[in-house]
């Protein structure tokens, strides 16, 4: 068994990061009022098998179309890095359409397993074990689910200025990320050319 808990707290940072719940809570919020209920179990176990998926097949999919592991991390790099840039700046490069309803689709993949995260699994499993990287997806689903849970009191508690404090500094931790992951990956190309 491969277990190191290094690759695991740095696995759950880069998606804490990446998944950016706290900085989703004015989204959800938004949806309770117009919905009335944000059905956070199903959201939180949706995105869950989603990433897990994507973490298993990802890798062949890319095959199948030509695309090694190490080629989609840089480019999982540049899009980590333009997520980080949003964060630190404040400004919206990619917009993506408001969801309508509080159901399962809306929540589980445009909010918490985006294209984002996604790059971001196949990114890791590049550099990192599977098993750690699976415990890396739990911890933070449960993190998910707490924050869906209780949203309405986590905004009382952090206010807008919090959120956007919290929100910044994940940014520059995603920048360091996006930094290292590209120069891990971009050996790695350059060596087999």
């Amino acid at each position: 068994m491969n277990f190191d808990l290094k690759e695991i707290l740095t696995a759950s940072m880069v998606l804490f990061a990446v998944i950016d719940i706290i900085g989703s809570i004015p989204i959800i919020l938004d949806l309770r009022k117009k919905v009335g209920h944000v059905q956070s179990e199903k959201a939180s176990i949706v995105a869950a098998i989603l990433m897990i998926l994507f973490l298993f097949v990802g890798k062949e999919i890319l095959s199948l179309i030509g695309i090694d592991v190490n080629s989609f991390a840089v480019a999982g790099s540049f899009i980590i890095f333009f997520l980080a840039i949003e964060m630190i700046l404040g400004i919206q490069l990619y917009k993506d359409d408001a969801p309508e309803t509080a159901a399962v689709v809306p929540l589980a993949f445009p909010l918490i397993a985006g294209a984002g995260t996604m790059t971001s699994i196949l990114s890791l499993r590049a550099e990192y074990h599977t098993i750690n990287i699976i415990i890396a997806i739990l911890i933070n689903i449960i993190f998910v689910y707490i924050v869906l849970k209780s949203s309405g009191k986590i905004e009382k508690v952090l206010g807008k200025q919090g959120i956007n404090v919290i929100r910044k500094i994940f940014g520059v931790i995603l920048l360091a990320i996006a930094v290292k992951l590209f120069t891990a990956n971009i050996k790695e190309l350059l060596t087999t050319i």
